[in-house]
């Protein structure tokens, strides 16, 4: 116990890998682990004050309404775009039947935001309420966020093994580590509201590009476009916001939307 608190996150960081990783024995992988393991920190390092913090992360709505909008709307566009790219390269028109009906988007969407067994409920409250905060303690936004989009490339790298039939091809893992910027920023940028990547997540992970095309020419380039957007976002983001990501990261106690304090564009 007292390991543990002296080292809360490289606790968490290696809960969340043997959880997670702990599943592939059995050809499945444990994507709540970066959950479980948060739930198994935080109470031996912080109390209960700890997960009331977290609580509070989770279901932090009030941040504003431009905040919903792109929570939902940028991952939206990243997959418009992907598909126009690949369809001005010679896709050929995309098929449209895993959305119909029309109204089972929504119904993943919903399923997606309070399924803790899937990746958006399951992984944010660890990388983002818990391990984000923490290694920004020290450190500025932007190289916190390397390290974490490191750690959560490579903890999703076992999705590649060939004995298994996930269906994940490598350049995806730089899509992973690109996403991890956005969520980031939007994280940050919203006083450290999980709800909201919660959101953002749920919203990246609710149609696959890759099923909209028969092809497999086709479907493996769209792959490569969304990871190459992604990035192109992730860049985006560090180029036009430099000073919030270069400048010391609030402390997790005092984070407040953007829209209520503007301290951090200070």
């Amino acid at each position: 116990m007292s390991a543990v608190r002296r080292h809360p996150l490289i606790t968490f960081f290696l809960l969340t890998y043997a959880i997670a990783w702990g599943f592939l024995p059995f050809g499945s992988f444990g994507a709540f682990g970066p959950l479980v393991a948060a739930l198994i920190v935080i109470p031996i390092t912080q109390g209960w004050a700890g997960l009331q913090d977290l609580g509070g992360r989770m279901i932090r709505w009030r941040v504003g309404w431009i905040w919903y909008a792109l929570a939902i709307g940028l991952p939206l566009a990243v997959f418009l775009l992907t598909v126009g790219l690949n369809v001005a390269l010679g896709a050929g028109a995309p098929s449209l039947a895993q959305f119909s009906p029309w109204y089972v988007v929504i119904v993943v969407f919903a399923v997606r935001l309070i399924d803790p067994l899937d990746g958006p409920l399951g992984e944010e409250p660890g990388w983002r309420g818990f391990a984000l905060p923490r290694l920004q303690t020290d450190r500025s936004s932007l190289l916190a966020t390397l390290i974490l989009a490191l750690l959560v490339a490579v903890w999703h790298a076992p999705l590649l093994l060939p004995q298994f039939e996930f269906g994940i091809h490598p350049i995806e893992l730089l899509a992973t580590f690109a996403i991890t910027f956005w969520y980031a920023w939007l994280f940050n940028r919203t006083g450290g509201s999980v709800l909201m990547t919660v959101v953002a997540h749920s919203t990246q992970g609710i149609i696959q590009p890759p099923a909209l095309w028969a092809a497999e020419a086709a479907a493996a380039r769209v792959v490569l476009l969304d990871a190459f957007v992604w990035c192109a976002v992730a860049i985006g983001l560090v180029v036009f916001d430099w000073q919030f990501w270069r400048g010391p990261a609030p402390a997790p106690a005092t984070m407040q939307p953007a829209y209520v304090s503007k301290s951090r564009a200070r």
